[in-house]
Formats: C-alpha cells, sequence, structure tokens
C-alpha cells in the first residue's frame, strides 16, 4: 500500500492541544489497562540526545494495516476539536444521568456536569491565566482525570474478551472503531499488538506497540518489550532509541544503562558507553561492577586517568572486602600508566586489608614482583621465585610468564631463565613457547652455543614463526655455519608437500618476505650471484609492477571515487525499515562513516542533477555517449605487495641497487633495466632521488650495451638535463647520437629545447653544427660554429670548427667570394695553431686542409712537419655512465698521427708522380 507523509510522533500528539490536555488524555489511556508509573522529583536527567523518527501515516491512525477498509475523520481534525468535545461530552453524560436518575441523588460540587471545579475555572479565565506571571506547577493536576466514555469501555472491554478467547478476527474490528473514537488511547494499540503477535506478524505488532508506548511514555515495561524485539529485528538504530525511552521513563533502572552501555561497546563506541557507566556510578555510588566496566572503557579510549580515578574513589571511600578484582584491576591500570610507586602502595594497602593470617594472592604477588623490577629492586623477585619454588601455581601460568617476560624486557635474563625453566617443568603445552623465549634469553646474554637447541625445539612445533626463524639464521651464520642457516630459510625440497601446505595456507613461511630477503642476502653476501638473483628477482618484478598500479589507483581515486564506492558508503544511510511506522533512526556507526557517508550523499545528488541537465540538454538520439566508466575503476582495486616492506628502509634500496648491478655482472640487461624503470617511475617518498640517480646511472651504462640505441637515448638525455654544462655528459649523448642511422625526431626536439633553455651553453651549439657538416649543410653549420665562438674565442675545437666550415663552404657552387672564404677558413685554423702550441694534432689539421683546397705544396710541408715529431700518449676522458676503474683497451701509440700524415703524404706523391718516394713513405710509416 502507498503511505503518506512521514510526520513526527510529537506534532501528532500535540496539535491543537495543551501540555495539561496532553497530560490527562496519557493519564486516561491508562486506566484502559495500562498502569501508570509513578511520577518521580528529582530524577537523574539522562545526557542521551534523543533522535528524530516520523511516523509513517496520517488520517486514518490505522490505514497501515488495511487500506481502504476505513472511512472517517481524519486524525488532526480529531486533535483540533479534542479540548472542545472533551468537555461537551462529559456535560452530556452528566445531564443524561440527571434525567434519568431525577433528583434522586445530587451530584458533588466537584463532578457537576462531569467537570471539576479547577477546569471550569480554568476555562472561564483561559486568557488572564495564561498572562499570570505565578509558576506552573509540574505534572497531573488533581481531579482532572478524563474518564472514557461509556462506549469506548464496552468496546476496549468486548475486544479483550475475543482476545482472551483467541477470536482475533473479532477483535480487531472492535479495536479498529475504538481507535476512531479515541485516537490517544494507548490501550486499543497495546491490544491491537498483542493480537498481532499471537497471529506471529511481529512487524504490525512491533508498530502497534511503539505506538502505544509514545501515548504512555512512562511504562517502562513495554520499552523494554520494543528493545528485545528490536534486537530480534538487528535494528539498533531503534535499540538505541527505545533503551533512551525506557531509562527516561526510569531513571533509576541500573539494568537499563548496562544494557546501554554493552550495546555501545558491541558497536565499538567506547566513550558513550564509559559515558552511561558513570550514570550509574553516580546513582550508585558502591555499585562495584558499573565501576569495573567504566574504567574498562575508559581504558579502552585511552584516558588512563579517568579510569583509575573511577576505581580509586571506591577503594578510598569503601571498606575492603574478600573480593580483590578492583584492586587488581587498578594496580594494573597503574602500572600500565608507569605508576609503580603508586601500585606498590595499593600492594601495600591491600595486605594489610588481609592481615598477618591471610597470604596475599599470587595476582598481587606477581604485581608486586614487576613493579619492584621496574623501580630496580630485584629482592622482590628473589621471594617470588621462592614462592613459585615452595607454592602451587598450576592454574596462574598467564601471571608467571607475565612477570618472567617483564624481567626479559628489562634486561634481566638470569630471573627470566630461572622462571622460564620452571614453568617448562610444569606446563608441558606451553612448552614450544617457553623454549622460544629461553632461545632468545640466552641469545641476549651471547650464549649462542645455548641458544641454537632451544631455537631448533620452538621452529620444531612453531614452523611458521618467521621472526624465530630468522633469528636462528642470524645466529647459525654468527657461528660460521653457513649452509645450515641456507637450508633453513630455503623452502621444501619436496613440490608434493609444497603444494599440499600452499592449499592448507594461505602464504607458507618460505614465501615470507623477511625470509627472503634474509636468504637473499646471505647468497650476495657469500657471492652465490645466480642463488641471489633466482631468488628475490621474481618478487622484487612483481611487488614493482603491483606498486606502479597501484599508485596510478590512488592519483584515480583522489580525484574523484568511483560511483559504486559512494553507493556503498550511502547505504549507511539508508532506512532499511522502509514498510514501518517508525523509521529515521539515527544509524549506528562512527562519526567518520557517517561524514564519510554524508559526503557521498552530496555527490551523488550533485552527479544526479549534473546528469538530468546533460539528458535535458542533449537529445535523446545520442544518450548513448553518456557511459558511466566508473564501473571500470571500480573492478581495479588496490592490490597487496608480496614484499610490502620492499621500499620501506635504506637497506632493502641498497639491496635492489646490488640486484641490478648483478644482473648487469650476469648479462641480464633486459631484466635489470626492467627493475631500473620501474624504481625510477616511483614518487620519491617511495624511492629516495640519490638511489634514482644512482639507478639512473646505472642503467645508462646498460643502455649503452645494449644494442637498442633508444634506451641509451633516454637515459643519457636525463644525465644531460641535470648537468647542462658537463662536457662527459654531452660526450656520453652525443655518442648514442652516432649510433642512430638515421635522423632521430626526439634528438633534434631536445636539442632545440636546450638551446632555448641554456642559451650559453656551447656543446649544444657544436652538436647541431656537426650535425649540419654531416648532412653538408655548411652554412648552417657555420652559423652555429660562428655563435659558440662568440662566447668563447679561445677554445682551439671552435676555431677548428669554424674554420673547416668556412673551407667546406668555398668549395660549394653557390658561393662568389670563393677566395675571402678560404682565407677566412685558414685565418681560424692557424689561430687554432697558435692556441695549440704547434701540436701534431694542429699541424696534422692545416696539412689535411691544405689537401683539400688542392695546396699540396703546402700540404707537404705541413705532413713532414707532424712527421717530425713524436707525440705521447694522453688519457681520454670517460663518459660518466662507465666504470672510471676499467682497463683501458686503446693501444699504445693511440694519439701519434704519423701513421695518417705518412698515408696521405704517400697519395701526393703518387699524384705527383714520385712513386719510389711514396712506396718509401708507406714502408717507413705504415707497415709494422
Amino acid at each position: 500500500m502507498l503511505l503518506p507523509t512521514a510526520l513526527p510522533v510529537e506534532d501528532m500528539v500535540e496539535v491543537g492541544r495543551g501540555e495539561e490536555a496532553i497530560e490527562e488524555e496519557v493519564e486516561l489511556g491508562r486506566e484502559g489497562g495500562l498502569e501508570d508509573a509513578e511520577e518521580t522529583d528529582g530524577e537523574v536527567e539522562d545526557d542521551e540526545v534523543e533522535e528524530d523518527y516520523t511516523l509513517q501515516f496520517e488520517g486514518d491512525p490505522l490505514g497501515f494495516v488495511q487500506e481502504g477498509d476505513h472511512e472517517g475523520t481524519e486524525l488532526y481534525q480529531h486533535f483540533e476539536r479534542l479540548e472542545y468535545e472533551a468537555l461537551a461530552e462529559r456535560k452530556r453524560k452528566a445531564l443524561q444521568q440527571c434525567s434519568r436518575n431525577g433528583q434522586a441523588k445530587k451530584p458533588k460540587k466537584d463532578e457537576l456536569l462531569g467537570v471539576s471545579m479547577e477546569e471550569i475555572e480554568e476555562m472561564m479565565n483561559f486568557g488572564f491565566r495564561r498572562r499570570a506571571s505565578s509558576a506552573k506547577k509540574r505534572g497531573r493536576k488533581k481531579g482532572s482525570r478524563n474518564k472514557l466514555s461509556p462506549e469506548v469501555n464496552i468496546k476496549i472491554g468486548d475486544a479483550t474478551l475475543h482476545y482472551a478467547s483467541g477470536n482475533y478476527s473479532e477483535a480487531i474490528p472492535i479495536l479498529e472503531a475504538a481507535v476512531q473514537l479515541a485516537p490517544n488511547l494507548p490501550d486499543s494499540y497495546f491490544i491491537l499488538g498483542l493480537i498481532y503477535d499471537a497471529m506471529n506478524d511481529r512487524k504490525k505488532a512491533l508498530n502497534f506497540h511503539m505506538i502505544a508506548a509514545h501515548l504512555s511514555p512512562k511504562d517502562v515495561s513495554l520499552w523494554k518489550k520494543l528493545v528485545a524485539w528490536s534486537i530480534e529485528q538487528k535494528n539498533f538504530g531503534q535499540v538505541r532509541y527505545c533503551l533512551s525511552k525506557a531509562i527516561a521513563a526510569d531513571p533509576k533502572d541500573i539494568s537499563l544503562r548496562f544494557n546501554r552501555a554493552l550495546l555501545y561497546f558491541e558497536l565499538g563506541e567506547y566513550q558513550k558507553a564509559a559515558d552511561s557507566c558513570n550514570q550509574i556510578v553516580s546513582l550508585y555510588p558502591a555499585n562495584v561492577e558499573a565501576r569495573k566496566m567504566a574504567s574498562k572503557m575508559y581504558q579502552k579510549c585511552g584516558q588512563l586517568e579517568k579510569a583509575i580515578g573511577v576505581l580509586e574513589d571506591y577503594v578510598n571511600d569503601y571498606p575492603f572486602e574478600d573480593d580483590i578484582s578492583i584492586f587488581d584491576q587498578l594496580i594494573s591500570l597503574n602500572m600500565e600508566n608507569s605508576s609503580y610507586d603508586k601500585a606498590v602502595q595499593l600492594i601495600e594497602k591491600a595486605k594489610s586489608a588481609f592481615g598477618p593470617d591471610k597470604e596475599l594472592p599470587l595476582c598481587l604477588k606477581a604485581r608486586n614482583a614487576i613493579c619492584h623490577a621496574h623501580l630496580g629492586n630485584m629482592e622482590i623477585a628473589k621471594d617470588f621465585l621462592q614462592d613459585l619454588r615452595i607454592g602451587n601455581f598450576e592454574d596462574h601460568y598467564d601471571l608467571v610468564n607475565e612477570v618472567a617476560n617483564t624481567f626479559q624486557t628489562l634486561g634481566q635474563y638470569h630471573y627470566a631463565l630461572n622462571l622460564y625453566f620452571i614453568l617448562s617443568r610444569t606446563f608441558d603445552n606451553e612448552k614450544a613457547t617457553l623454549n622460544l623465549n629461553i632461545g632468545q634469553c640466552y641469545a641476549s646474554l651471547s650464549e649462542r652455543g645455548k641458544a641454537i637447541p632451544f631455537y631448533y625445539k620452538a621452529l620444531s612445533k612453531l614452523e611458521d614463526d618467521i621472526d624465530a626463524r630468522i633469528t636462528l639464521s642470524f645466529l647459525l651464520i654468527d657461528e660460521g655455519k653457513d649452509d645450515e642457516a641456507i637450508s633453513l630459510l630455503s623452502p621444501l625440497k619436496c613440490s608434493s608437500t609444497i603444494s599440499d601446505v600452499s592449499s592448507t595456507f594461505s602464504k607458507p613461511w618460505w614465501l615470507s618476505e623477511k625470509v627472503k630477503m634474509q636468504l637473499a642476502k646471505i647468497y650476495h653476501s657469500k657471492g652465490r650471484l645466480e642463488e641471489f638473483v633466482d631468488v628475490i628477482f621474481p618478487s622484487v618484478q612483481k611487488t614493482l609492477i603491483v606498486e606502479s598500479m597501484n599508485q596510478k589507483l590512488k592519483a584515480r581515486s583522489k580525484k574523484r571515487l568511483s560511483k559504486s564506492v559512494l553507493l556503498e558508503r550511502v547505504k549507511l544511510l539508508d532506512d532499511q525499515q522502509e514498510d514501518n511506522v517508525f523509521r529515521g533512526f539515527k544509524p549506528v556507526a562512527t562519526s567518520s562513516d557517517l561524514l564519510k557517508a554524508n559526503r557521498a550523499k552530496k555527490s551523488l545528488e550533485k552527479q544526479a542533477a549534473l546528469g538530468d541537465e546533460k539528458n535535458v540538454a542533449a537529445p535523446s538520439a545520442g544518450m548513448d555517449w553518456q557511459c558511466d566508466d566508473s564501473n571500470e575503476d571500480a573492478t581495479k582495486e588496490i592490490q597487496d605487495l608480496p614484499l610490502p616492506g620492499l621500499l620501506k628502509d635504506e637497506e632493502n634500496q641498497q639491496l635492489l641497487l646490488d640486484l641490478c648491478k648483478t644482473m648487469v655482472s650476469l648479462h641480464r640487461y633486459s631484466e635489470a633495466l626492467e627493475i631500473i624503470n620501474l624504481l625510477i617511475r616511483l614518487p620519491n617518498d617511495r624511492v629516495s632521488s640519490e638511489k634514482k640517480e644512482e639507478l639512473q646511472s646505472l642503467g645508462a651504462q646498460i643502455a649503452y650495451i645494449t644494442p637498442d640505441p633508444k634506451h641509451a637515448f633516454d637515459y643519457a638525455r636525463n644525465m644531460v638535463k641535470k648537468h647542462p654544462y658537463s662536457i662527459s655528459a654531452w660526450n656520453s649523448y652525443y655518442e648514442v647520437i652516432l649510433r642512430f642511422q638515421n635522423r632521430f625526431g626526439k634528438h633534434l626536439k631536445f636539442l632545440h629545447q636546450m638551446r632555448v633553455r641554456h642559451r650559453d651553453c656551447l656543446p649544444p651549439m657544436i652538436i647541431n653544427g656537426n650535425q649540419c657538416t654531416m648532412q653538408s649543410m655548411h652554412q648552417a653549420a657555420a652559423e652555429e660554429y660562428l655563435q659558440a665562438y662568440k662566447h668563447q674565442p679561445e677554445n682551439p675545437l671552435i676555431n677548428l670548427c669554424v674554420g673547416t666550415a668556412l673551407i667546406n663552404l668555398a668549395l660549394g657552387f653557390r658561393l662568389q667570394n670563393k677566395h675571402q672564404c678560404v682565407v677566412q677558413g685558414f685565418a681560424f685554423l692557424y689561430n687554432y695553431l697558435s692556441i695549440c702550441n704547434n701540436k701534431q694534432e694542429a699541424l696534422y689539421n692545416i696539412a689535411r686542409a691544405y689537401q683539400h683546397v688542392g695546396l699540396v705544396t703546402l700540404a707537404v710541408l705541413y705532413y713532414e712537419k707532424v712527421l717530425a715529431i713524436q707525440q705521447k700518449d694522453f688519457p681520454i676522458s670517460k663518459p660518466p655512465n662507465q666504470d672510471p676503474d676499467a682497463p683501458a683497451s686503446h693501444k699504445p701509440g693511440y694519439c701519434n698521427l704519423h701513421m695518417e700524415a705518412a698515408f696521405n703524404l704517400h697519395l701526393i706523391y703518387k699524384k705527383s708522380g714520385a712513386v719510389d718516394l711514396s712506396r718509401k713513405i708507406l714502408k717507413s710509416y705504415c707497415t709494422p
């Protein structure tokens, strides 16, 4: 059925009525079968804020049961005339009674016409009393109880009889008629709820009982019943609301407040649970359980001072009883707060309360030993050990183990060992853990020989204890048992066993991040490089791939959440009880979740509004383009990393760098480049900039070795970007460019960017001029070289390049003043010769230039000067991507130009006809 607009219940009850009339109607309804709750003065006000709720019907109060079966006056019209009809009905009944009985019985003064004198005076002075300055009295006025009409009483009585007889179908119409006559009477709704409950229609029964509870808000038993039913429906918002109403009806009922505190505890609202328990303490200060629970809740909230204060007040104000649990809890809280002095004082107080005849319980003895150990007094520890040797502690393993762990944490390993050995002789089930603790104590005392057997005993039962296995491997390495440590960390050899274990457990111990990292470090330290790469490379590769994908998903999620995520968050605000009369209870969730849900709701509303605008603006034929790509994003989720801590610390990042270097030494270049590229793309908060620079340098070395120059170009370009004025970086870059057979578009674009960004940088000008020379664009090459000459006129390389460019330009066909251009070219070459101080290389270049233009006589003269000079070898600078310690591959005499000069000279002699002289030159300089 369709339900009309929901309206608040408070409005339904109070429309057109004053407070006193409302109280009269509620009290009148109690006469039909519901008892009034006693009014209490000075009640403790509950701090729970009532939540908003709505009533899901208007008009006919029974409209949610059967639609269209009832016709009559609407509910709110009854409320508007309720004040007048109540007085008129009582007046008519009184007149009828008088006419029947005659004047035999004289009515009382207070019952004249069925209305008390106070009510008549109130109606006569209605306007004046409102302006009276006297304070209104709270509660129902004496004698103002409204009595039900006989017709309503008869209907309720008949319906009750039918209900008792089990004739539910006959009772329901009678009660519906009674509701039409007296809508504010709770008895009708209550009986209807009982009938539907007997008919196993719990939903309608709860609705009717909820209406009856609101019309009689002080009926605690009814609210408790609604609490139980709401728990069955798992509607925790309604549970909390009904509990708050029940507490408001009976503030002194401790069980209700305990139930609400437990509800908050189950929902994780520890602060509210603590406040509820604190209210019980304020009502009943001697309630020990409330204080304990409040203290535990404050402890979970991190408010140790409040947790301690709640228990301290009880210990100081009330005498000690046999129950020491409150002492134990208070001492534990002080120990957690590092207040060991106060804890010792409390233990002494408990000891005095027990008296000399009774022995202090073992729990307090254990607390005493721990506190004195923290305070540096180990004499109490000796006494505790003596008591354990004498007494029986079979039921107190946790206490003794806590003391032993405390001694171990404080560095008192000998005392801890004594306790662990005492426990191991008594508790067989805990021997694995005890052996592990004993091994840790021996390892801390540097007694590795004694620690190793206990670790092996512990691992025989605790195979999946990763930390114990790694610690044992360290101990074995320190003892020189490397092979034993490797076998301890290596996976099982039997493949069938591995598959069986993998199917049983989600992640076996040999797939753990820590185990793989430790095993890889052992292999690397021992020089077993193949095993090192095989162990760690697959996990590192998968981890870096997943990490790069997660970074992309995180960047997308920061920009906009997918629609599926928003819908999932909004589900928290949806009312699951849509067909109930009462709805709109506040969702039971944390404030952060509610905030996210409200934001998601607003975001969906905005998206819906934008979607409507697009639908209106776009034609119907073009609706297919409005596809939502959020489903594709929703299918991609952030995955777990195989090695979660791979990039967290500096040691692991150094291990990755060593892995890449090892793969280079093993000639696994493609795999090394893959790892380096994945690491470089990660943000700086994952990999430091220093490590990235090292990785880029290593990647450049690998790229120069690989046959494809495209990889090398990327690294060389990055090096040039970081060091734009480094000659060695530009040499490496130019070496990569020369490996491209055709023109490379990225190179030209990058070179232009560097020319624009760094206008005073010479290497881009020279490289661009060389590229133009290789393409026989001598005029453009001369322009580039002359631009560089303006910045450094004394640079020998620039003078050489300008001279050769001008000479090559002079040999062209379009230049008119060729002789002038040749003279200018030689002027730069002689300047280059003077700057180089007549070195062999400069003389050879001038001779080659003379030979090129046809001045062979001068060329012979300079070639002879070259042959007359003996040049020493000079070291050639290495690019930054190469290893500086690598041996030189050049043969001796690689800087001497005798062979080149002699060969060119023999060509001149041969062309001029001096064959014997040509043969002599070749035999002297060009043969071994």
